[in-house]
């Protein structure tokens, strides 16, 4: 390797360190100033998650309601709905649109029907947060006993810590399938 190629190498691994070092500088930067631990935060929101689409899958809509801070709002395709007890009856009603049951009526078998929530996208700041993400509802056929994908839509999220604790104040829910409720045309996530 000749002079001039060295000084080149030389010049050019130095330039490479500087901007690993300025992304390094720059990440503990971002660090810093979040006060928090994001790792725990977005775990305990993604819990929080889990547990609405079970409490939804399941019927429990105490704790489906309990997923939402007291003057919580769910935005969803039958309305809008505020505080834990209209979204405790919005999840009864919704329930019984999923599983075909009279209103008291109760499930005797397992659902069949399951939501499930992909690509969270969530921008954390001290005790509140907002998160997009990704929902799909399957079903199954019953005769040949297939699934298939039923609804699939987009939540938007905004959420806040109460006493240590991830819950949603607003969620809104787009659903693809139903007129009015496909969702806007730019990219949700940012």
């Amino acid at each position: 390797m000749t002079g001039s190629s060295m000084r080149k190498l030389s010049r050019a691994l130095l330039g490479a360190t500087a901007l690993i070092a300025a992304a390094q500088l720059s990440a503990q930067a971002q660090a810093e100033e979040y006060d928090g631990d994001y790792a725990r935060d977005r775990a305990q929101i993604e819990d929080l998650q889990a547990r609405y689409l079970f409490a939804m899958n399941w019927g429990d809509f105490d704790t489906y309601a309990s997923t939402f801070a007291e003057d919580g709002e769910l935005d969803w395709a039958r309305g809008t709905a505020v505080g834990r007890d209209a979204i405790r009856e919005e999840a009864e009603v919704l329930w019984q649109v999923f599983s075909g049951l009279e209103a008291g009526e109760a499930a005797t078998t397992a659902p069949v029907r399951r939501h499930h929530i992909a690509n969270q996208v969530l921008d954390i700041d001290g005790d509140t947060a907002t998160g997009r993400a990704y929902w799909y509802e399957f079903d199954l056929e019953p005769t040949a006993r297939q699934p298939y994908v039923i609804a699939y839509g987009h939540y938007e999220d905004e959420l806040r810590k109460v006493d240590g604790k991830w819950l949603f104040s607003r969620r809104k829910i787009y659903n693809v399938i139903l007129e009015g409720r496909e969702g806007p045309p730019e990219n949700p996530a940012w």
